[in-house]
């Protein structure tokens, strides 16, 4: 039993049923404060179990529209199996704007397992991976570069489990239709949802769909075709339900394995990048350009790629400190020795 969180969800139920995750958690404002985490959730007869999740970090905004949209067009009559919809997880990051929550500055994706007697963080990534993930077969974690960060649109999954289990993973991505498809390198033990999912027996689903804070017509096409194309390829539906037409891709798969492939800020100062997300790059070209305000008589610094490959996120905020990643070009993928066929 989860003391750290209540669930009036019934996963056994057919039919539709909607309501919230409650995370009590006093407040100077309010002593006997609750977390609302709103859930919707629709079951009809065996079929796929999928888990779809939005909010994962409070400043990544296209997951949020899409989902909240799907839930309200959704009808029970026309999927099979069961759906599970949690539009606003990191409820108190969305509402504030922020990549954490300002109620324990936890980043949820980084807090798997979890900790059922914590922090509202820790109560909600526990509550995920040991009784919602378990209860799915496939989740999607819906994200993008947040507040900082402008990211190539991306289909996103990590290399977890077994020969079969990956193979799947790899499957239902390029089913999404995105047109990169990008695979981490995080371990079984990692703190993300997608390992989290893999813990849970659940294939593990997710994507970069935008940044900066914002979204723009092609990000939310991008994200609602996404959807569902992930919903058309389990059988959960028989017809698009966020959009006419879905888009489609040859996705081309990319992969981070070095600390090579990124440039980071060393001292305070301020970016000028010299290309843009989803430019193709050679190593030993110019990045950008890093200058240093309260020097005035020193010549601004360049930056040089230090592989070659497609420019996959960078900075969108100028003024940065040391440790800032400024941006990140990722290599093509390249399949491990068991991927490959004989």
């Amino acid at each position: 039993m989860h003391t750290g969180i209540f669930n009036d969800i019934d996963l056994r139920l057919e039919g539709r049923q909607q309501s919230c995750l409650s995370i009590p958690w006093s407040v100077d404002r309010s002593p006997y404060y609750q977390v609302k985490i709103p859930i919707v959730r629709l079951r009809r007869g065996t079929g796929p179990r999928l888990l779809l999740m939005a909010g994962n970090h409070g400043d990544e905004y296209e997951g949020n529209m899409a989902l909240f949209q799907l839930a309200r067009r959704l009808d029970v009559s026309a999927i099979r199996g069961e759906i599970t919809i949690l539009p606003m997880l990191n409820a108190p990051a969305v509402l504030a704007g922020r990549r954490r929550s300002p109620l324990d500055g936890g980043n949820l994706n980084r807090a798997f397992p979890g900790l059922d007697s914590g922090t509202p963080t820790e109560r909600l990534a526990h509550f995920l991976e040991h009784t919602l993930m378990p209860a799915h077969d496939i989740v999607l974690d819906l994200h993008s570069g947040g507040t900082s960060m402008a990211h190539l649109p991306t289909s996103l999954i990590e290399r977890q489990g077994g020969a079969e289990h990956f193979a799947r993973m790899l499957e239902l991505m390029l089913a999404m239709g995105m047109p990169y498809g990008f695979v981490a390198q995080n371990g079984a033990a990692a703190p993300t949802s997608l390992a989290a999912a893999a813990r849970a027996g659940a294939i593990g689903l997710s994507g970069e769909f935008g940044g900066g804070g914002t979204v723009t017509p092609d990000s939310m096409v991008l994200t609602r075709s996404a959807i569902d194309n992930l919903l058309l390829a389990t059988g959960a539906t028989d017809a698009p339900v966020l959009a006419r037409t879905v888009r489609r891709a040859q996705t081309e798969l990319l992969q981070l394995t070095s600390h090579a492939q990124a440039i980071y800020a060393t001292r305070p100062g301020w970016f000028e990048p010299a290309r843009l997300p989803g430019d193709h790059v050679l190593k030993g070209q110019v990045a950008g350009w890093y200058h240093d305000f309260n020097r005035p008589d020193e010549a601004e610094q360049e930056l040089t790629f230090g592989v070659s490959g497609v420019v996959l996120s960078q900075r969108l905020h100028a003024m940065s400190q040391a440790g800032d990643c400024l941006v990140q070009v990722a290599e093509p993928y390249e399949a491990e020795p068991d991927e490959r066929k004989p």
